[in-house]
């Protein structure tokens, strides 16, 4: 039986890995990944409280998130879309849209 500090250590060590991708990577999908890392490191942790504490309230939590996350992708992956069809860029640091 797996204990609950594997699961947290597991889910602290995707979410840091998410965490440095997001920092260090300047290409945009690259971003989105690790953002969707992120997401999926706090649903393992949810998922492992709720089953630890025997309560369904971390399980419903995660569904919230799967919502979040879907929007994000498909939001995201359109503006990435629509922004390489304009500039035909996807970098972070060549982004200069928004700037005054």
């Amino acid at each position: 039986m797996v204990a609950m500090v594997d699961y947290a250590v597991l889910s602290a060590v995707l979410f840091t890995i998410g965490v440095v991708g997001i920092l260090i990577r300047r290409n945009i999908i690259t971003i989105l990944m690790c953002i969707e890392l992120i997401l999926n490191s706090v649903n393992l942790l949810f998922v492992a409280f709720s089953r630890f504490i025997g309560n369904v309230d971390g399980q419903v939590f995660v569904f919230f998130i799967f919502a979040i996350a879907a929007a994000e992708a498909a939001v995201g992956l359109a503006l990435v879309v629509a922004y390489f069809k304009l500039r035909e860029t996807i970098e972070v640091d060549e982004i200069k849209l928004l700037k005054g």
